[in-house]
């Protein structure tokens, strides 16, 4: 029987190399391409650090290809060599403060990419795609918690959001347009922590703009201080409130996602699942809980809003736990426990 891999873009980076790790405990063959934009790698073409580790983690291989969206030979290559049964594509620039600043980038990558990859996939005829979307379809929420029937793109508060709307609709487009077409985006809240070894975590290239690895690196001293962005929202304290995810929870709902993707029969589909926990929490409960956890003070100051962001946004999860049969298990208290433990045995992050 010919081996047959799942094929993660961008599985190298934070989201996909848990993503990775998970698969090859569940028996899959994985296949990563990606172009280490947003991760390490010792030299050009290597296997990225974070897949070496994953690799050490499960005891298993996995096959990586050094690759940009950019190359359309690259990708029909990689479809033509591997037999692939299903797309993870988590492979997206997604900073929604930088896509602020430099939109242009941000639509070629994600929108652009996506089109090169998507016809690479058609001409192969692999047409089975998990699609890694974001909260950031529904905008500024019209109503809490957000549901997947909630109207996406009318509000999107920033242009990373609205890569992520436009990428929906084209699947939406050829879902309908090709009965043979099989699509499920999962919308992501937001993603924290790492693998309770704490081998693997978020590792981001430069200055991160995220709240957690904000904090970790203050933690470990790298930052001097955080800044809390905006403390006069209409919330409970003042600051911005999220749906903050433990990574493992997220890469869990992936292996759902993939399971019933490949047992689908019907052709022709497309449908969206939040991934989340299904409450908010602020921004100082989250500082508060980091220091109360890891017993570690967090040095903060106030500064102004954001452009790009939005007050509140947490999702309803019934439909994911429903249909595919998956919910978080893991609570503010391990996110935090787990994002530290892997900033204070990686203080560089992947660089030695």
């Amino acid at each position: 029987m010919t081996q047959q891999y799942v094929l993660i873009t961008g599985g190298a980076g934070y989201i996909g190399s848990h993503c990775v790790l998970v698969l090859l405990q569940s028996g899959y063959d994985v296949l990563v391409l990606d172009n280490c934009s947003n991760t390490y790698s010792a030299d050009e073409g290597d296997k990225p650090e974070s897949l070496k580790r994953v690799e050490k983690l499960t005891g298993k291989t996995l096959s990586y290809v050094y690759g940009d969206f950019s190359d359309c030979q690259k990708l029909k290559n990689v479809f033509t060599r591997y037999k692939i049964s299903c797309v993870i594509h988590c492979a997206a620039l997604k900073s929604v403060k930088q896509s602020c600043d430099l939109p242009l980038p941000y639509y070629t990558n994600n929108v652009a990419g996506s089109l090169n990859l998507l016809q690479a996939m058609s001409e192969c005829g692999v047409k089975s795609i998990i699609f890694s979307s974001s909260s950031s379809v529904y905008g500024n929420p019209q109503f809490l918690p957000v549901t997947e029937d909630h109207p996406t793109g009318e509000n999107c508060a920033n242009p990373y959001g609205r890569t992520k709307f436009m990428v929906e609709e084209i699947l939406k487009d050829i879902s309908l347009s090709d009965k043979e077409w099989k699509v499920y985006s999962l919308r992501y809240f937001n993603p924290v922590g790492a693998h309770p070894s704490g081998e693997i975590g978020e590792d981001p290239l430069g200055i991160p703009s995220n709240l957690m690895p904000v904090v970790s690196q203050v933690a470990v001293g790298k930052l001097k201080e955080l800044a809390v962005y905006g403390d006069d929202y209409n919330t409970p304290d003042g600051t911005c409130v999220r749906d903050y995810i433990h990574i493992m929870d997220l890469a869990e709902g992936h292996i759902a996602a993939v399971g019933k993707l490949l047992t689908e029969k019907k052709g022709g589909i497309f449908k969206a699942y939040n991934l989340g926990t299904g409450s908010g929490v602020s921004v100082l409960q989250v500082v508060n809980t980091f220091e109360k956890v890891n017993k570690i003070n967090i040095p903060c100051k106030v500064a102004p809003g954001r452009a790009g962001d939005i007050a509140s946004s947490y999702c309803a999860v019934d439909l994911a736990k429903k249909e595919l049969v998956w919910e978080a298990k893991y609570g503010l208290v391990e996110m935090c426990r787990d994002s530290w433990n892997w900033q204070s045995k990686n203080p560089k992050g992947y660089r030695k």
